[in-house]
């Protein structure tokens, strides 16, 4: 069994991190799911929530939200409607966007600021 797995993740708008690493986490449909190298092909559906990527180096953290799961033959693609590490993430400018979706009742709006405060929180 190989030590790592390769991983590439991709927004609509583009390549949001890619490199080789020894677990990723992920939020689907169906439940949070771990990846480590050698799992059984998978296939799903990305729901928003952190990915948490563990490197050799050490932690990666993205918001993502929506989007799909595959892993097949060691690579895992993570292909997101939208994407950002957390280290892009201005947590202040999220704090403020989550008051302004509690203030306009826009449920979807609440969950994508929650998601990436979240994400802001792990690293």
């Amino acid at each position: 069994m190989a030590a790592e797995l390769h991983v590439e993740l991709v927004a609509a708008d583009r390549q949001v991190w890619s490199g080789e690493a020894t677990l990723v986490v992920a939020r689907t449909t169906s439940g949070d799911i771990g990846v480590m190298p050698g799992h059984q092909p998978l296939l799903g559906v990305l729901e928003s929530g952190p990915v948490t990527i563990r490197t050799n180096e050490g932690t990666v953290v993205a918001a993502v939200h929506g989007g799909f799961i595959s892993f097949a033959d060691n690579k895992l693609s993570l292909l997101a409607e939208i994407a950002e590490l957390a280290d892009e993430i201005d947590a202040q400018r999220a704090e403020r966007a989550l008051e302004r979706a509690k203030a306009d009742d826009d449920a979807a709006a609440e969950r994508r600021a929650e998601v990436r405060l979240r994400a802001v929180a792990v690293r």
